[in-house]
């Protein structure tokens, strides 16, 4: 009998890795970005989306180009200190690269910049492991938004269901989530379920520069100082 294929080793030692090569023309395209944009921007993001930020990313693609990837990347391509920043005071961008962030290469006034950024943002179902923004709970009773075929999955997500001539029932009122409290893999799937949104999408401007100036956004003081 043939050997299944499924049940065949794969040695994770042959998978090929990011390496030197990737993050050398990462260094060369920001370097390359620095050159072909007026200013540059970082930026910081809550509860990321891909395909939102990818729309984000092609509104602006005639005159924007972001980068995100390894911070420490980011810093090399920049310059972390003034002996081997690629232009005047752009160690100082770096200072700002941690976290959850990105670079933003553009030639809209900042003015723009600050609209779209501030302007952009969209909800979104919250994942595993999220906080939740309220409390949400379902009372006894018949529970019409579902159908009948899906009351064992409800049981298996831990709601207390049973099927009454047909109906979703709950037996006794139960609790979802509790606000601040980090979801489970049940809430999420059950919030989904009830079509209740708690994750935002937001980008936030951390800090510019220019040719002409470097300015750090409100809240960013204690990182001015330290780029200063």
């Amino acid at each position: 009998m043939p050997k299944s294929k499924r049940n065949k080793a794969v040695t994770l030692s042959k998978t090929k890795k990011k390496g030197r090569e990737h993050k050398e023309n990462i260094v060369n395209s920001i370097r390359e970005a620095a050159e072909n944009y007026e200013s540059v921007y970082v930026f910081t993001y809550e509860n990321m989306r891909n395909l939102k930020f990818l729309e984000f990313r092609t509104q602006l693609k005639s005159s924007s180009r972001f980068f995100l990837g390894s911070n420490k990347v980011m810093q090399v391509a920049l310059g972390r200190s003034v002996s081997d920043e690629i232009k005047p005071g752009l160690y100082k961008v770096s200072k700002f690269l941690r976290g959850d962030c990105g670079l933003c290469f553009t030639n809209l006034p900042k003015e723009e910049v600050q609209r779209l950024f501030n302007e952009h943002e969209d909800y979104d179902f919250a994942r595993t492991g999220s906080m939740a923004t309220e409390k949400v709970e379902l009372k006894e009773g018949p529970l019409d938004q579902f159908t009948h075929e899906m009351e064992p999955f409800l049981r298996k997500q831990g709601m207390p269901v049973r099927l009454n001539k047909g109906v979703v029932e709950l037996v006794s009122d139960f609790v979802v989530c509790e606000e601040g409290k980090p979801l489970s893999p049940e809430s999420a799937r059950i919030l989904r379920l009830l079509d209740i949104k708690m994750a935002t999408f937001r980008l936030h401007l951390v800090c510019r520069w220019s040719s002409e100036e470097f300015e750090a956004y409100q809240g960013q003081e204690d990182s001015d100082s330290e780029a200063s």
